[in-house]
């Protein structure tokens, strides 16, 4: 099993929670989380792929109960 997290140049990302076994299937999901915002960083292991992800928040809404 993965770590669950990597730290990459002091940036904490946590894994998506999916082996992937083949690596054009990470590279498909990789370029959709780029799409939502997300920093994701690729890591191979074992023949299997892992993804990592990240994004950082730019708004906090609190609301009144």
């Amino acid at each position: 099993m993965p770590s669950l997290f990597i730290l990459v140049s002091g940036k904490k990302f946590m894994w998506d929670g999916v082996e992937y076994p083949i690596k054009e299937q990470a590279l498909e999901n990789m370029e959709k989380y780029k799409n939502d915002g997300f920093e994701v960083e690729l890591l191979e292991e074992g023949g299997k792929s892992y993804l990592y992800t990240r994004r950082v928040v730019k708004e906090v809404v609190i609301e009144n109960p």
